[in-house]
């Protein structure tokens, strides 16, 4: 509907008002907000960013042309634990913050609001000072009726003029095949039959208004408003699609307001001049460059990004075997780290197969045996489109692998890594026919058969010449079993595995549905890659967390090895014995971040120089190509208590052939 107000902002537009627009001030006032991931403004308008977010939300909660109408309630419709750059160091911890300074009165459950784990979102949710809802998903071992993650299903609130507004959470089922790390016998109802069953208590308790906070695609809650009308749910608030959208059905208001603090609504309702239902206006707000930021916003922006400069030099994992991730073999040949990440991929989503764009590993390194930092994980995969998974035929799955080799021996990003698939290559036969073989699962790829293949979002887009992988939303004929919006980073399904290895020092939050699903992945990693087990616990290692210096930054463990050693004691002399402790321990510091108190501390500058002079070395000592030319650390001189340490391989999965 167009807008009848010429005095409205540049960045706004009027979505809906009623066919006679009220004169009196409104008798509710809502905002509504959904799908929110990245803290800081990206570069295309609109901007987003927490910090002009947060202006518009001031300004319609303390402006002058509001004075004396009713205060804001604010709803959020799920998703803002994950899935961001952010999220996979902090397990979603840094939007709490942000949530509760939005002031949010209540969220539905969404699917990446559970990405690291039951007992994770229900830490993260105890923080924020508002409930979140999910009436149709319960898990029995909670108790009968009791919603998954101890979530409530209604909430009863109180506008500031007296009027109560009865509020119901949501999801749709689909949503349910997005979570890898559910509690066993989960249970699903109707979303409307559940409404229909819940609304008329809340009216009992004297809700004069019903709003739905949903996590569910736009045609569920179109369904959902067909199937409930107006007699129900007078205006569904919904989530899980990234862009803005509203229609009218039924009678009832359906509502998504954009995604990644990029958009708003601020919705107006008057009581309908004959006493029976509402009348809405509806404003949707673009957050643009031009509106100020808000200065105690960046104060918390910059709180939490010095906060994960800090995190990022925590030690997460430890590697046995050096892992190659140097352009020059990763874009050319077979490696073991695409060999370990596409299959822990493959296993994460219990997919068929994996194909990874080799330019999706970005270290460009050896990373030597030894520690594997936080800052190595995302610098190595820093790209925050996630691994979907797709339904698609052995004739794309070979196309796909033809576009992959064709520009050999370029250093080309599209170059595949794979995971259960071997293939055979001719180089000397021109681009399109180079692959004369391809086995998934140790048998022939046959073109007719449908595979689940595992991948990347950029993939299913047909980016970098895989069109064959492109996406029926996209104009392709890959169906999509996990969406973009539903997947998980590379980076968040690394730091999970990587903790799922731990002795000691795991996640507070970690939970058994993790616990279950990782240990899954581990027996069907072991069965292509070597692991060690942790050395038995040292007395110091033993000691509770509780008790350790939690200021681990920049420590890392180096193999014991004599040359290591005399590194190591140089810096022991080096240190003073006045200098400084550690920084105090944060109080939000999880047991993750405190994996060994006898670890040594080096700088970044030291570590770059160390990794520096090991590949000096490498070359000087005429070790070339495959890294299989530098041996695996021995038992001897492994001696990890706080991990069992990964050892890659290289299979065979990638062969090189000649024509005769």
């Amino acid at each position: 509907m167009s807008p009848k107000d010429t005095h409205i902002p540049p960045d706004s537009e009027l979505v809906f008002e009623p066919e006679h627009s009220p004169t009196t001030p409104p008798d509710l006032r809502f905002l509504h907000y959904n799908d929110v991931y990245h803290v800081d403004a990206s570069s295309a308008e609109p901007v987003g960013g927490i910090a002009r977010f947060k202006t518009l939300v001031n300004h319609y909660r303390n402006h002058e042309s509001f004075k004396g109408q009713p205060e804001l309630l604010t709803f959020f419709s799920g998703d803002a634990f994950n899935p961001s750059l952010e999220s996979s160091v902090t397990k979603g911890a840094h939007m709490v913050p942000i949530l509760n300074s939005v002031g949010t009165d209540v969220a539905c459950v969404g699917n990446h609001d559970l990405d690291f784990g039951i007992q994770q979102y229900r830490h993260l949710t105890s923080q924020c000072k508002f409930p979140w809802l999910l009436a149709n998903v319960l898990d029995p071992a909670l108790g009968p009726d009791v919603p998954l993650g101890n979530a409530g299903k209604t909430v009863m609130l109180t506008s500031s003029n007296g009027i109560k507004v009865g509020v119901i959470g949501l999801a749709e089922r689909e949503w349910l095949d997005t979570i890898n790390s559910l509690p066993p016998d989960i249970i699903y109802k109707s979303a409307s039959e559940t409404a229909k069953k819940l609304i008329p208590g809340l009216r009992e308790q004297g809700a004069e208004i019903i709003v739905a906070v949903s996590h569910q695609r736009e045609p569920n809650d179109n369904k959902l408003a067909e199937k409930c009308g107006s007699e129900y749910i007078d205006i569904i608030l919904g989530g899980h699609d990234h862009y803005y959208s509203h229609s009218v059905i039924n009678g009832t208001q359906v509502l998504r307001s954009g995604t990644d603090f990029k958009q708003l609504s601020h919705v107006e309702v008057w009581r309908k001049p004959e006493g029976k239902g509402w009348d809405f206006k509806i404003t949707r707000r673009d957050v643009v460059s031009t509106i100020e930021e808000d200065k105690e916003a960046l104060v918390t922006v910059d709180k939490l990004t010095r906060k994960l400069r800090e995190k990022l030099d925590k030690p997460v994992g430890y590697t046995s075997a050096p892992l190659d991730a140097r352009f020059t073999t990763v874009r050319t040949k077979e490696s073991n780290i695409g060999n370990f990440v596409c299959d822990l991929m493959r296993y994460y989503y219990s997919a068929e197969c994996c194909i990874m764009a080799a330019g999706t590993i970005r270290g460009d390194q050896i990373y030597p045996p030894g520690v594997l930092r936080l800052r190595d994980i995302v610098n190595c995969f820093p790209f925050e489109d996630p691994v979907v998974v797709l339904k698609v035929t052995g004739k794309q799955i070979w196309e796909a692998l033809e576009n992959g080799v064709s520009n050999y021996p370029a250093l080309e990003g599209r170059y595949p890594q794979v995971s259960n698939i071997v293939f055979e290559v001719d180089y000397s036969k021109p681009p399109g026919s180079r692959i004369p073989k391809v086995d998934i699962g140790g048998e022939k790829l046959d073109e007719e058969r449908e595979y689940v293949l595992a991948t990347r979002g950029y993939m299913g887009r047909g980016k970098d010449g895989y069109t064959s992988l492109l996406i029926e939303e996209e104009g392709g004929t890959a169906k999509e079993i996990v969406t973009e919006e539903n997947g998980v980073l590379i980076s968040t399904i690394l730091r999970q595995y990587f903790m799922s290895l731990k002795v000691l020092g795991r996640w507070t939050h970690w939970g058994p549905s993790m616990d279950k699903k990782f240990s899954n992945i581990q027996n069907r990693l072991s069965r292509s890659h070597t692991f060690h087990e942790a050395s038995p616990p040292s007395p110091t290692a033993l000691r509770k967390s509780s008790d350790l210096a939690s200021g681990s930054a920049n420590k890392v463990t180096l193999p014991h090895h004599p040359a290591v050693a005399k590194v190591r004691d140089q810096h022991k002399r080096d240190e003073s014995p006045g200098a400084a402790s550690d920084s105090e321990a944060d109080p939000d510091t999880d047991e993750e971040d405190n994996v060994d108190e006898g670890l040594i501390k080096f700088s970044e500058r030291e570590i770059t120089v160390l990794r520096k002079a090991m590949r000096k070395w490498w070359r000087l000592a005429g070790l070339k190509g495959q890294p299989k030319c530098a041996d695996e650390l021995g038992d001897e001189e492994l001696h990890v208590d706080w991990t069992k340490a990964i050892a890659p391989r290289v299979e065979g999965r990638i062969k090189e052939i000649k024509s005769t």
